[in-house]
C-alpha cells in the first residue's frame, strides 16, 4: 500500500484513470458466484497397504568454490541471493524423483483396480511441453468417474504428472538455486498429489466464470492440508477444451476415490 500511495503522488491523469478503470472492473472478474465444495478424500480401507517411499540417493553437491551446498537450508531471513534465481547448478539432485514415481506407480497397481499402459505417446496428454521424455505411464482406475494419472519422467531429471483432464503438476516446479528444493521436499508434494487423487480428494472445474478459467482443488489424503489453483487453461486446442467441459459436467464435483483391487 505504501508503494501504491507513493506511485499515485507522481502519477499523471491517464495513469490514475487506468487504475480507477481496473478497480471498477474487478467485480466483473469474479470467477463464480458459487463456492465449490472442497473434495473429501476417502479414508483408507481396513488392511489397505501403505505407500512406502524408496530410499533416495544421498550425495553432497559443491559450489564452484568447492564449498558444500546445503540444499534445503541455503538462505536465511534475508531470502535468496538475487543472482541465484538464474542458476540451476545441480539438477541431478532430483534423480531420485524417478524412483519415487516408479514406487507410486507400483503402489497404485498393487492397491487399486487399474489399467496401466506404458507408451511414450501418453506424454502427449500433458498440457505443458514435456521435454526429453524418458518414460510415460498412464494409470487409469476402472471407474469412469475417477481421475486418471499420467506420469512422464524427463531427462532433467524430473517428473510431470497429468491429473484428470486439465491439469499438469511438474516436479520440481523450479530447480533453481533460489528455490532451494531437494528431492525429498519435491517428493513430499508428488506423493501428496498422487495419493490424494487416488483417495478422491481431487476436483476440477471448467469453465469457471466469465473468463472461462480452469480450477482444481486438493484435500490431502492424510488431512495434512489443502491447496487449489485457478487460471486460464494452458494452450490446448478448442476440441480438447470442449471435451474437458463435457467430461467435468458429467463428473459434477470431485473425482471419485479409486476402486480397490480385489484380493
Amino acid at each position: 500500500m505504501d508503494r501504491l500511495l507513493e506511485a499515485l503522488r507522481s502519477a499523471d491523469d491517464a495513469a490514475v484513470r487506468g487504475l480507477v478503470s481496473m478497480l471498477l472492473d474487478w467485480p466483473r472478474d469474479e470467477l463464480d458466484p458459487s463456492t465449490a465444495m472442497p473434495p473429501r478424500p476417502a479414508p483408507p480401507a481396513a488392511g489397505q497397504p501403505r505407500y512406502v517411499r524408496p530410499d533416495l540417493p544421498t550425495e553432497t553437491y559443491y559450489s564452484r568454490e568447492g564449498e558444500p551446498i546445503p540444499y534445503g537450508r541455503q538462505w536465511g531471513a534475508d531470502g535468496p541471493d538475487p543472482d541465484s534465481y538464474s542458476v540451476d547448478s545441480h539438477p541431478e539432485r532430483f534423480a531420485g524423483l524417478h524412483l519415487v514415481a516408479r514406487a507410486l506407480i507400483d503402489h497404485l497397481t498393487a492397491v487399486y483396480d487399474v489399467d496401466v499402459q506404458e507408451d511414450p505417446a501418453h506424454a502427449g496428454e500433458l498440457l505443458m511441453e514435456g521435454k526429453d521424455v524418458l518414460r510415460a505411464v498412464k494409470v487409469t482406475p476402472r471407474d469412469p468417474w475417477a481421475a486418471a494419472l499420467t506420469f512422464v519422467l524427463t531427462g532433467y531429471p524430473g517428473v510431470m504428472v497429468h491429473a484428470g483432464v486439465l491439469h499438469d503438476f511438474p516436479f520440481p516446479v523450479c530447480g533453481c538455486d533460489a528455490c532451494d528444493e531437494t528431492a525429498e521436499t519435491v517428493a513430499d508434494r508428488m506423493e501428496m498429489l498422487v495419493l490424494t487423487v487416488a483417495a478422491g480428494g481431487y476436483s476440477e472445474r471448467y469453465p469457471v466464470g466469465r473468463k472461462r478459467w480452469s480450477e482444481y482443488a486438493l484435500t490431502a489424503f492424510d488431512g495434512s492440508g489443502s491447496e487449489s489453483g485457478q487460471g486460464e487453461p494452458a494452450c490446448v486446442n478448442a476440441a480438447r477444451l470442449q471435451d474437458a467441459e463435457v467430461r467435468l459436467r458429467e463428473v459434477t464435483g470431485a473425482w471419485r476415490p479409486w476402486p480397490l483391487r480385489r484380493s
